[in-house]
């Protein structure tokens, strides 16, 4: 029996989940957690690379002490932030964090030389001011000269675990430097931030073997063979993997710290409408295109949480949520206030009072504002989905820990007339791995793979009971439309 280990890291958190297939179901048990963050370093919010290659080296150690002498290893991480690395392999400075402010208004800077219209023809990745593309353009100069590679985070820890460097291409489309057309870094846009072709590995798909972890490594810390494999690297990537999606009418919402919603579509979609409404065109595995719109998920409830001092657990927000009265409160989830704020509970209520609504002043008020507004654009974004790519959509998968959240789903559900199928919340590590197993001959192929995570997991089901809320999401809509005025 085959052994897969999913290393699967989030902004705020990290895994090592071991996976096996047992009587045609996949079992999964989490052998190692560990928090991740950035930290306040030389002046900037970096990541703490180095702990987190320590971290998967501890949970590889904790399975080879259960007698399991043998694993296959995928890595999938966040986007866009990436490790400068010199030609001796080693890195340059920790990385920097997509959620520092030294990109701000790097993307009116950079755009007023190359059109918007431009690059989004080029690369059909919609403009988020953290995107690589803009971090590069703000990077140290001297820095980027002495750098001989430029790798993504999850290509970085592929890297030093194996010593092979590669450029996955799920990760790599998140740049906004990857040409649609060519399937290659565009010239124009690195000769504008000043880096080389040759600074990036080749570009490889998901699925490509990277090799043995090092002996030394193995040595050291007494692991198992370990046999690396190049997952599709981004976590939204993996997520839409380990989304069990049927037909060609269902939609995907990876729901974490980001909510990714979008459809998979074989072909790009770079139309005005789609530059328009930002949609971006992530590269998903096998030769797919993640359409999607970022919109900001559950990082909003994390810093409730955060800023309640952790005296209330998720589950116990989403408690006091569903018990709270709703406010007749509209906010615009994607609002730059929310992207880093000291103190979101005071971002959200000035946010409030500065347009003139309720205030939440409770727990429960709060995350139930913050549910409220999240189906809300989540609706919306579904709405303008279908019509970009005149296709409808009947079905949503939502999958990541926002699954859990009953509520959110309902009103969901209600609020964009769709049916919602809610699980795996794991679907990021069950995409991580079904790569791995498709790679190893376990599973035939994405169509199989995407059958058996439908046998595996118990997924709910949702359906609109409430159809009188869409005058509502007219309502807001309107809100939207007077804020970007």
């Amino acid at each position: 029996m085959q052994a897969y280990v999913a290393v699967d890291i989030g902004a705020s958190s990290g895994r090592l989940i071991l996976a096996t297939q047992v009587e045609g179901k996949l079992q999964l048990e989490e052998v190692h957690r560990f928090k991740n963050g950035f930290v306040m370093e030389n002046g900037y919010e970096r990541w703490q690379v180095d702990r987190l290659i320590q971290e998967i080296l501890t949970g590889l150690g904790e399975i080879k002490t259960r007698g399991i002498n043998s694993v296959h290893l995928g890595i999938d991480t966040w986007a866009v932030d990436y490790v400068l690395v010199d030609a001796n392999g080693k890195k340059l400075q920790d990385p920097i964090s997509y959620r520092d402010n030294r990109t701000n208004n790097a993307i009116d800077d950079l755009c007023s030389e190359l059109p918007k219209e431009y690059i989004y023809k080029k690369t059909g990745i919609q403009f988020l001011d953290f995107n690589t593309l803009y971090q590069l353009y703000r990077e140290d100069r001297n820095l980027l000269h002495l750098a001989d590679k430029i790798l993504m985070i999850p290509d970085y820890l592929g890297f030093v675990l194996t010593g092979k460097a590669v450029t996955e291409v799920t990760n790599a489309s998140t740049t906004q430097m990857l040409n649609l057309r060519q399937r290659l870094f565009d010239k124009d846009l690195m000769a504008k931030v000043q880096v080389h072709a040759e600074q990036f590995p080749k570009l490889v798909e998901s699925g490509t073997r990277l090799g043995a972890i090092k002996p030394e490594l193995k040595l050291k810390y007494g692991l198992p063979d370990v046999d690396v494999v190049s997952v599709a690297t981004h976590d939204t990537a993996s997520a839409v993997v380990g989304t069990p999606g049927q037909g060609k009418n269902w939609a995907f919402l990876s729901s974490g710290t980001w909510s990714l919603l979008g459809a998979e579509l074989n072909t790009p979609e770079n139309s005005l409408a789609a530059y328009k409404e930002n949609y971006t065109n992530e590269w998903g595995a096998y030769g797919t295109y993640r359409f999607l719109k970022n919109i900001m998920g559950m990082w909003i409830v994390q810093c409730i949480k955060r800023d309640y001092h952790d005296q209330y657990s998720f589950p116990e927000l989403a408690a006091l949520a569903e018990q709270a009265e709703p406010l007749p409160l509209f906010i615009n989830v994607n609002d730059q206030r929310f992207t880093n704020p000291d103190n979101m509970i005071t971002a959200i209520q000035d946010y409030a009072k500065a347009t003139d609504q309720p205030v939440p002043e409770t727990p429960g008020q709060l995350v139930r504002a913050v549910y409220d507004n999240l189906a809300l654009c989540y609706a919306d974004a579904i709405q303008k989905l279908s019509q970009i790519i005149d296709n409808p959509i009947d079905t949503l998968n939502i999958v990541g820990g926002g699954a859990n959240v009953a509520l959110l789903n309902q009103m969901t559900s209600d609020l964009a007339g769709v049916t919602v199928i809610a699980g795996p919340s794991e679907a990021t590590a069950v995409g991580n791995i079904m790569v791995q197993m498709i790679q190893s001959g376990d599973v035939a192929d994405i169509t199989a793979g995407r059958q058996l995570i439908a046998d595996s997991f118990d997924l709910k089901t949702y359906e609109p009971k409430s159809p009188s809320k869409s005058s509502r999401l007219a309502d807001y809509q309107a809100f939207i439309a007077k804020q970007h005025a």
